[in-house]
Parts: C-alpha cells; sequence; structure tokens
C-alpha cells in the first residue's frame, strides 16, 4: 500500500475529520505501516503497550487465553484502533490481538513517535487522544449491551 493510499485512508478518517490534509500529511510521518499474515500475532497477553494500531485493511482479532485454549472476544474492522487501553494506561495486555485475514494492513503509533506528537503538534495530538477516548467508549458500549443480553438470557422474567 503506498503512502498516498495511506494518507487517503487516514484524511477520510474520523479521527481525522478536524485536521487539515497538511497536519494529516503530518501525522504520517509518525505513523509506521505494518503488514501482517492470517494468524500472525500483532500484540500479546502480558505486553505493555507500546503502540497504538488503526486498522487500514483486513480483521484483526482479539482473543483470551487461559493457557490451554484461545477464546475469540472481539474484532477490529477497517477504521478501528486497537491496543489503546495498554498504552496509556500501561497495564500489561489482557487479551492477544492475531491478524484474522491475510494482509491486514495497520498504522502504528508508536509510544516515542506519541511523545514527539504531543510536544511538535498538540493539536494532532489532542486528535488521536480524542480518538482513543471515543474507541474506549464504543469498547465499553459493545461490553455493556454483551453483559445485559448475558443476564437477560440468565435471569429472564418468568425462568425459574
Amino acid at each position: 500500500m503506498t503512502r498516498d493510499l495511506l494518507t487517503e485512508f487516514l484524511s477520510k478518517h474520523p479521527m481525522s475529520a478536524s485536521l487539515t490534509p497538511a497536519e494529516v500529511d503530518t501525522l504520517m510521518q509518525y505513523l509506521e505501516v505494518v503488514e501482517t499474515h492470517h494468524k500472525e500475532i500483532i500484540a500479546d497477553i502480558g505486553e505493555v503497550g507500546e503502540g497504538l494500531f488503526f486498522v487500514v485493511s483486513g480483521t484483526a482479532a482479539l482473543y483470551d487465553d487461559d493457557g490451554s485454549q484461545e477464546i475469540e472476544v472481539g474484532r477490529m474492522e477497517t477504521g478501528e484502533l486497537a491496543g489503546e487501553m495498554s498504552f496509556f494506561d500501561r497495564v500489561p495486555r489482557g487479551v492477544r490481538m492475531r491478524a484474522l485475514t491475510d494482509n491486514t494492513r495497520l498504522l502504528r503509533l508508536t509510544r516515542s513517535k506519541y511523545d514527539r506528537l504531543r510536544v511538535e503538534h498538540p493539536y494532532i495530538a489532542v486528535n488521536v487522544l480524542e480518538f482513543a477516548i471515543i474507541s474506549l467508549d464504543h469498547l465499553i458500549r459493545r461490553v455493556s449491551e454483551d453483559v445485559a443480553t448475558y443476564a437477560r438470557y440468565l435471569y429472564a422474567p418468568g425462568k425459574k
């Protein structure tokens, strides 16, 4: 995928809605492309997040692993952000992220590049941070809906 296509992807991304084309190009200078293959581990359980990932193409799946089996607990599709929890709170990851498709492409913002971005281009960094907050909000809402559905199933009115 060429830099022009990546810049086009990023310029259409909701995170960049208030950025100028020049600011999107500046942001691209802080990102690196990660290309993965089917089932390749992108981020693993126990690692402290040293990077945020924007899914450009393909799908990544999130897995819980109790040591005997992996269980899929979520998916990250094109346009979504992944790895933000461990990146910001520096607590080791609780799930494993694997590429679910061949040629899953991601843009990675490393911690060192984010730290530079915050100092050199704070307006752009605020846009990244706001998108991370929105991403976490969506995650919490999905989990809340799943818990509510599960609770309704277990404790349905009239069920004895």
